[in-house]
């Protein structure tokens, strides 16, 4: 729901409408417009999951911050695939469609409230959304000229289903479960290992990719207990640190991997059952709603996952040239402790993109990979960071942000600042000082 009127939230126009761009379209969208201090910009939010609601708070913090702010649904109401079955129209406005009617539209209601275009149009989102803003940038590259993509899932039904078989792996056997209670015990291991080797020890790991960290440190010299990995447990933390492959055949399911640091969010991939969405997601979108998820095949069945959608739910195309072209800016960032989507497929999107549209990637692509932050969000690492006001000084300037101040927050107070660094770029602590002041960091 809207936030409640308080003293400190600014006075906005609340504009709902209903888009049908297909006779089987419902899409719901807001667009809130400032009574007071608008910046002559509008800023569009995306969606997490399976959508189905329109993000409430994404809108409210646009608006704080001086933009015309718009939201959607996609299309459906509920963060479920329920909306799948005999509505194709309905997937393809999940797919893409929704977010571009809602921009094309909400840039024609700011014009008709204002009296003024805005002057810039940005896109900010994370997740689900990172895949919608990557689309935004291939396929509609007039819709905005700064797109903000956050652990975009984009290549969505191959991470479906290899999410569903990497359950089924890590559940192979009662013993081969890890049980969250042990997570803490792990994620304690490896910080003391690999904590460190940036000349830091703050409980952050700056950079995961150098952390060779040796499983079977950590296994039971006897039987089972609270500190230590049963043999099967060491298997199964090692298939969480891999390319998610067949263990028959060695093909590779899912290209992207789990890092060092994201041990206490295993329960989401690798808890009793597959994670809701992804469930959802090969239930309703691949097979039947009856569909029993151990009964997956692979190779054969994650083929099936990426063709079913027919690419509705494919963001991978790295030939984003139009949007650059026409001077569209792309910020890609992505938390190294992402328990979720592995961070390996952002590095891989920008290097696809690089490759294939060569130098012009070189001042209108950047990617920010940041320690100990999970999904989006949360994690020890400084989190907080304002990506948007990033974009649009890179837009309005045409200088490239090489390091974003980035904060950490213990109950509301911030307590610690970094610099984020622009891949490869990593923060470096300059040997005087606080370590929980950016200041006492560079980027190198």
């Amino acid at each position: 729901m809207p936030p409640r009127r308080s003293q400190r939230f600014p006075a906005f126009c609340r504009v709902t409408l209903q888009l049908t761009p297909s006779s089987d379209s419902d899409i719901r969208v807001e667009v809130w417009l400032p009574k007071v201090g608008w910046s002559h910009k509008l800023q569009s939010s995306g969606n997490g999951g399976l959508g189905g609601v329109i993000p409430y708070p994404a809108l409210a913090a646009s608006v704080k911050a001086g933009y015309a702010a718009v939201g959607t649904d996609t299309g459906h109401v509920g963060g479920n695939a329920d909306f799948v079955s005999g509505h194709p129209e309905k997937l393809v406005d999940f797919g893409y469609r929704a977010i571009h009617e809602m921009t094309v539209t909400a840039k024609t209601v700011v014009t008709a409230h204002y009296d003024a275009h805005p002057m810039r149009a940005y896109f900010n989102s994370c997740s689900t959304g990172g895949r919608q803003a990557l689309i935004e940038a291939q396929r509609y590259p007039e819709d905005f000229d700064g797109v903000v993509a956050g652990d975009p899932s984009w290549d969505q039904m191959r991470l479906y289903a290899a999410r569903v078989w990497l359950n089924t792996y890590v559940n192979r056997t009662p013993a081969a479960v890890i049980p969250p209670s042990k997570y803490p015990m792990i994620h304690n291991a490896v910080l003391d290992k690999c904590d460190a080797l940036d000349g830091v020890k703050d409980g952050v790991i700056e950079d995961p990719t150098k952390c060779a960290f040796d499983w079977s440190t950590l296994i039971c010299s006897g039987a089972d207990r609270a500190d230590c990995l049963t043999k099967d447990q060491v298997e199964t933390a090692n298939a969480m640190m891999r390319p998610i492959r067949d263990p028959k055949s060695g093909s590779v399911l899912h290209p992207g991997r789990y890092y060092p640091g994201s041990e206490l969010g295993w329960g989401g991939v690798a808890g009793p059952s597959p994670s809701g969405e992804s469930h959802e997601g090969m239930r309703k979108i691949v097979f039947t709603p009856a569909w029993d998820y151990h009964t997956l095949k692979v190779p054969d069945d994650v083929e099936r996952a990426v063709t079913a959608d027919k690419g509705l739910l494919y963001g991978g195309d790295p030939d984003v040239s139009r949007f650059f072209k026409r001077g569209g800016k792309l910020l890609m960032y992505h938390g190294w402790a992402d328990p979720l989507v592995s961070p390996d497929t952002s590095v891989m999107m920008f290097q696809r993109i690089h490759n294939t549209v060569g130098l012009s990637a070189a001042n209108s692509l950047a990617l920010f990979m940041v320690p100990g932050m999970g999904h989006c969000q949360a994690g020890p690492g400084s989190d907080v960071f304002d990506k948007v006001a990033a974009v649009d000084q890179w837009v309005e300037t045409g200088k490239k942000p090489q390091s974003i101040e980035a904060t950490h927050l213990t109950a509301g107070i911030v307590d610690r600042t970094r610099p984020s660094c622009a891949y490869p770029t990593t923060a470096h602590y300059k040997g005087t000082g606080s370590t929980d002041d950016a200041k006492n960091f560079r980027c190198e």
